[in-house]
This record gives C-alpha cells, structure tokens and sequence, in this order.
C-alpha cells in the first residue's frame, strides 16, 4: 500500500530528499538514458507529491510547479514518476489523481498543463487532460503539451 503526502521544499526530510533525487535519476536519466540537469532550480519553489510505501520507500512522486515557472499562464504537473517495482500496479493513476487534486485546491482557478512524454497521452487523456499544439523532442524523447480540461472531474 502506497501512502500519499504533498510537501514544501523546506519540509522535505534529507531522507526523502535524496530518495526523490535517487528515484528521478534512476528512471529519468539511467533507465531513459536521456541526460539532462536534473535539478533545475524548481525544486525550491514547487510542492512534492511523494507516495511512500510501508516501508518507507519512495514509489511514485511528482512535481506540482506554480503558474509562471514552467508556462507563463498555467501551473504545472511534472517529474511524474511510478518506480519500476509499482509499474502496472495503478499508482501512477493514483499519483496523478492525487497531485490534480492538490492542483485544483492549491491552485483553483489556474490552468494545469504538462508535458508529456507522446507514449503517455492516452494514460494522460483519461484523466482529462487534452493535447494542445505541436508535438515537440525534449532531450531526445517525443513530447506533446497538454491542458487538463476546466470541467474535469476526478469521481468519472
């Protein structure tokens, strides 16, 4: 079983510091291979959803970026990650269930918008969110821009 918890930067243990740092690295650059800077300057400012299982051990964690530091109109839903050991198990669903609605109650009356890597729209599109734009690479990696749609609701 997977707990969820959303945290500020300064409310982070180093412990689960270094377990979001070490779980990003993992999947985003070594199993990806896509090497990138991972800490980019938008840790400080964001909100942390980690979901820690019984152990103790980081499973899934994303991003959750104010309006103005990743898109100008909109906030932000990124680094959404599920470990390897929880893949197909339907926490990915539950993380991002969880961080739209930490979005919509920290948040309530900005747009969110990701950017998702193309393999995942459809996992995207079922929790409302509606591809907008050109398909772009980032870091070698396909990607679409997509808005979660206003009227989503999380009980469909």
């Amino acid at each position: 079983m997977v707990t969820y918890s959303l945290k500020k930067f300064q409310d982070l243990s180093l412990d689960h510091l270094y377990q979001i740092m070490a779980l990003r690295q993992e999947v985003f650059i070594v199993e990806q291979d896509c090497p990138y800077l991972d800490a980019d300057g938008k840790d400080h400012i964001s909100l942390h959803v980690m979901g820690i299982d019984e152990a103790g051990k980081l499973q899934t964690y994303a991003r959750l970026v104010p309006k103005g530091i990743s898109y100008p109109q909109s906030n932000s839903i990124g680094r959404v990650i599920t470990s390897l050991s929880y893949r197909g198990k339907g926490e990915g669903k539950k993380l991002m269930q969880y961080s739209i609605m930490q979005m919509q109650k920290q948040f309530p009356e900005e747009t969110t918008k990701i950017s998702a890597q193309v393999y995942a729209i459809p996992f995207y599109s079922a929790l409302g969110f509606v591809e907008t734009g050109e398909r772009y690479d980032e870091d070698g990696i396909p990607h679409a821009a997509m808005l979660l749609q206003n009227n989503f609701s999380l009980t469909r």
